[in-house]
This record gives C-alpha cells, sequence and structure tokens, in this order.
C-alpha cells in the first residue's frame, strides 16, 4: 500500500509542476497603447510647459503673516501706489472682469483658487477681480486680506460696492505684466 501511495503521489507532481516564482501583487503592468492615442513629442512638450506654468501660478500663502490693516471696511494699498485708487475701488469705478467665489473652501483649496485667479487675471490682462468670500464662519474672510497682500501681483484691493457682493466680497487691483 506505500508503494501505491508513492506511486500515486509522485504521478500528482509531475502533473502539477508547481511554478515557484514569486509575483508582485501590487506591480500592475503598463498599458499598451493603441496608435490612435501615442502621443506626439510636441504634445508632450505642451503638457510639460502646461505643467510648469500651473506650478508656477501657484503661491504659498503664509497663514502664520498678520498684517495691520485699518479699522472699517477692509482696505489695502501698495506702498508707492495712489491712495485715489482705493476710492475708485470703493465707488466701483473698477468693474470686476472676473469673479471667484470661495464658498465652501477648505482654506488650503481657496489658496490655491487665488493663486490660480491671480495669475489668470496677470496672463489675461485683467485689472480688477473679485473675490467673494461669503461670511459664514468668517475664516476665509478673515485670511483673504492677509493672503492678498503677500501676493507681488495685486496693486490694491477694497470692500466691494454692494453691486459686486458687498462686505462679503473683495474688489482686487492687478499689477499687469508690461505695464
Amino acid at each position: 500500500m506505500n508503494k501505491d501511495f508513492d506511486d500515486d503521489f509522485a504521478l500528482f507532481r509531475e502533473q502539477v509542476k508547481v511554478d515557484r516564482r514569486i509575483r508582485s501583487e501590487t506591480h500592475q503592468p503598463e498599458r499598451r497603447r493603441s496608435n490612435t492615442f501615442m502621443r506626439e513629442p510636441q504634445q508632450l512638450d505642451k503638457r510639460q510647459r502646461a505643467a510648469a506654468k500651473q506650478q508656477h501660478a501657484e503661491f504659498f500663502f503664509s497663514d502664520t503673516f498678520r498684517a495691520h490693516l485699518p479699522e472699517g471696511a477692509v482696505r489695502y494699498c501698495v506702498e508707492g501706489e495712489s491712495t485715489h485708487v482705493l476710492k475708485q475701488l470703493r465707488r466701483g469705478d473698477y468693474p470686476p472682469e472676473i469673479m471667484l467665489d470661495l464658498h465652501g473652501m477648505t482654506q488650503a483649496m481657496a489658496k490655491r483658487e487665488i493663486a490660480a485667479l491671480l495669475h489668470t487675471c496677470q496672463r489675461e490682462q485683467l485689472a480688477c477681480c473679485s473675490i467673494m468670500s461669503g461670511h459664514g464662519k468668517g475664516i476665509l474672510k478673515e485670511n483673504l486680506p492677509h493672503w492678498l497682500i503677500q501676493h507681488p501681483a495685486v496693486r490694491a484691493f477694497h470692500q466691494a460696492p454692494k453691486e459686486y457682493g458687498g462686505a462679503a466680497a473683495l474688489l482686487v487691483l492687478i499689477q499687469l505684466r508690461g505695464l
């Protein structure tokens, strides 16, 4: 009986040759793309340039920086800029050409969006934008002026007139490139 068992076991091992190579279960094989989806080198360069522009557009605002802002309506003017600009912003002489609504955003998301907005304004030569923070808990509304003061593209900002959002929004004047 022992001999029959050994023969059966040998026959089983011969039939079921176990492959002992270790295979990684976490490695995903590279997907092959058909020729219609292959990218030309020019398209890759465009993507790389777009990614570099996006990285350049991001600006890192400090949460620890606190500027001294005057009492009353939120306002700021860069040193060397005429304070008459603040009066013009308050009256609504500069209508916003683009608006950003920060409702429902976290602080990190808001910072990225503000930096992208300011970069877009410079790229598209938009002199004035509006950023609406809303009232809410007041976290974004409180931090927004301190973040804007840190950005080199900001010439001035003032609490928006009622038709552009009132106390829940700021009108921002942008330093345009080449001007």
